[in-house]
């Protein structure tokens, strides 16, 4: 299997995952709050919904795309909250239904993409496993969002490991974007995935490096959790910088979550 149709299917079983998490609920259910605020269950299926649907724009309509591109120039602190809140709005059955469609028309368009092609986005163009990576890493991310709403504990699986490589790969972003110079050197990154294999980035032998469990590099990195509650650990200061700061997501800096009991 190519890296492209893995990240393609493992996108395809994240979705559905989530799918099941919520598909049962109830109305009232969609309305529980998450962890971010302001924002219900329904507020995260509308966001992704909303994602795939400017996703599938910038595959199939650059131009079109570039529209919705302009709206965040236009309005960056609230473009992201307008989306979602739109599509809380609707019925439950009508957000559940036009999620389904609008993902299943992103890994159709994906899955046909010419090899090589690169499509605009809110950050660099991507290709269509960059881009699916990246779906994948926010329906991840938003989907533990409802999990702890709803009190589920939700089993890491290999499919971390698409999150973790745009975790390291968006190091120096998460400097930038900070109006910070990222590091010079590279770091080495070690992490233990769920099965206990190795996933190892960065040169052996780096003088600065991270090492942690997989699933606690992705929660830092999606901001799902506060370094200060993850077995994530940096040696060298640049190493420990970064994971105060880490992001593995386009857009401003996000606040993240406060340590727990500290609210």
């Amino acid at each position: 299997m190519s890296d492209a149709a893995a990240v393609f299917g493992d996108l395809s079983v994240e979705s559905d995952e989530l799918d099941l998490l919520v598909s049962g609920l109830s109305e009232p259910e969609w309305a529980v709050a998450t962890p971010a605020p302001g924002w219900s269950i329904a507020h995260q299926i509308a966001h992704l919904g909303w994602t795939d649907r400017v996703a599938l724009l910038a595959v199939t309509d650059p131009a079109a795309f570039a529209g919705e591109a302009e709206k965040a120039v236009t309005a960056p602190a609230t473009f992201v909250d307008d989306g979602a809140r739109a599509g809380a709005a609707l019925p439950a059955s009508v957000l559940l239904a036009r999620w389904r469609d609008g993902r299943e028309r992103l890994r159709r368009a994906l899955d046909e993409a010419p090899a090589g092609a690169r499509f605009p986005w809110y950050g660099p163009p991507m290709s269509a496993p960059s881009m699916a990576t990246a779906r994948l890493m926010e329906t991840w991310a938003h989907g533990q969002d409802i999990a702890d709403a709803l009190g589920v504990t939700r089993a890491p699986t290999a499919r971390l490991r698409h999150i973790a490589r745009i975790g390291v790969r968006a190091r120096d972003y998460a400097f930038l974007v900070r109006g910070e110079q990222p590091p010079a050197e590279q770091f080495r990154v070690e992490l233990t995935g769920p099965g206990g294999e190795l996933w190892a980035y960065g040169p052996e032998g780096a003088g600065q490096y991270v090492t942690g469990p997989a699933l606690d590099f992705c929660l830092l990195v999606t901001q799902r959790a506060h370094r200060a509650d993850l077995a994530v650990r940096a040696e060298g200061a640049d190493a420990g910088r970064w994971l105060d700061i880490a992001q593995a997501f386009a857009g401003p800096p996000g606040a993240g979550r406060a340590p727990e009991g500290s609210e």
